[in-house]
């Protein structure tokens, strides 16, 4: 009988882990990709420019990730939004509509008592590896 396989994905073309777990992993087919936050990779800094910058950079992050385990946008099944401040939900779906145009992934979205290094915004996600096809 063989178990079931889990990888840990790692791309220096993401902020590192700022704690004890891993950017993502992958168990069998599924991938959950931490939180992330609209860091700079270069600085390790927040970007400038509001919680709309900060939500673009975090899915830029995100799609770092992707691309390390061979996925893109159209991967991800499951997304959760944590905002600093609820009233930033227009805002963050402004953004988050470039990177997810359509068939959208399922999703949460609420407010938090703080996210990590003051962010605004931070964003996780669950994909499916391999290639997808649309269903009606």
């Amino acid at each position: 009988m063989s178990g079931i396989t889990k990888k840990i994905i790692n791309t220096a073309s993401a902020p590192a882990a700022i704690g004890p777990y891993s950017q993502a992993v992958v168990v069998d087919k599924t991938m959950y990709i931490s939180g992330q936050l609209g860091m700079d990779v270069a600085s390790g800094q927040l970007v400038d420019g509001g919680v709309q910058a900060q939500a673009k950079k975090a899915l830029i992050n995100m799609g770092e990730i992707l691309k390390a385990a061979g996925c893109d946008y159209s991967n991800v099944v499951k997304t959760t939004v944590l905002l600093a401040d609820i009233n930033d939900f227009n805002s963050v779906n402004e953004v988050y509509k470039t990177f997810f145009s359509s068939n959208f992934p399922a999703r949460a979205a609420y407010q938090v008592a703080a996210l990590p290094r003051g962010g605004l915004v931070e964003i996780e996600a669950v994909a499916v590896l391999g290639p997808l096809s649309d269903s009606s």
